[in-house]
């Protein structure tokens, strides 16, 4: 992005996924492109790595970020939203939420934009999202369950236990029944002693079954299959209802 900023002569912003990137948002699949939208497509095109999306981008639009121009964060998250897989779109939007974003200045937006690429799913996206999920792995599991019909869970979803209350990734509370969102790095050693992370892990799990709850762990190899973790949700929320 910033090779690409010394060189081109004409007004561009990043926009898409690399704009994202510029605003510290989420981005869970590595970009092939560079993104910008500008006003006129230049003479020649030589780059097959530069995207250049054609149109006005109104100055509510425009914004700066670490001395780059890049479409503001309001926009990156719609774009995102409407252009990106669904999982990753919600994750970007999440954050943008979380990044201080108003929820309806996004709901505005996609209806300023009825018919264009994506608006269906964008607002699909915009409505589940929420500044609670605290990773982009909740929120792409989040996005699979919504989309296999399950109910929306719970955010931080408390859980009562005899060492505490903790807060479960995703929970139904009637129900008793929690899904937590496994990433690797807590366990690597990066962020202090993975030994005692996962000992710490177990601990948390072995309160939380005590006290009744039915925990579903999801890591990023199982959302490679979302079907498959909808699937194990479903079957754990027959199982407590079972029991009620």
């Amino acid at each position: 992005m910033r090779a690409v900023a010394v060189q081109l002569r004409t007004d561009f912003w990043f926009s898409r996924e690399s704009a994202a990137l510029a605003w510290g948002l989420p981005i869970v699949t590595v970009p092939r492109r560079v993104h910008l939208v500008q006003g006129h497509r230049p003479g020649r095109e030589t780059d097959p790595m530069l995207a250049r999306h054609l149109g006005a981008l109104p100055e509510r639009d425009r914004a700066e970020c670490d001395g780059l121009p890049v479409t503001s964060l309001e926009r990156t998250a719609v774009d995102c939203g409407c252009l990106l897989p669904g999982g990753e779109a919600l994750a970007v939007v999440d954050a943008a939420l979380r990044d201080g974003v108003d929820l309806d200045a996004l709901v505005e937006r996609l209806r300023e934009r009825p018919g264009a690429r994506g608006v269906v799913r964008g607002r699909r996206v915009v409505a589940a999202a929420s500044p609670s999920a605290e990773s982009p792995g909740e929120s792409m599991t989040r996005w699979a369950l919504l989309e296999h019909g399950l109910p929306a869970p719970e955010l931080q979803c408390p859980v009562e236990t005899r060492l505490g209350t903790y807060r479960a990734d995703l929970g139904w509370p009637e129900l008793r029944v929690a899904v937590e969102f496994d990433g690797a790095v807590k366990y690597s050693g990066r962020y202090g002693d993975g030994v005692e992370a996962l000992l710490a892990e177990k601990r948390r799990q072995d309160a939380m079954e005590e006290a009744g709850w039915i925990v579903v762990r999801v890591t990023w190899t199982d959302l490679r299959s979302p079907d498959r973790v909808a699937a194990r949700v479903v079957a754990a929320r027959r199982r407590a209802a079972r029991r009620i």
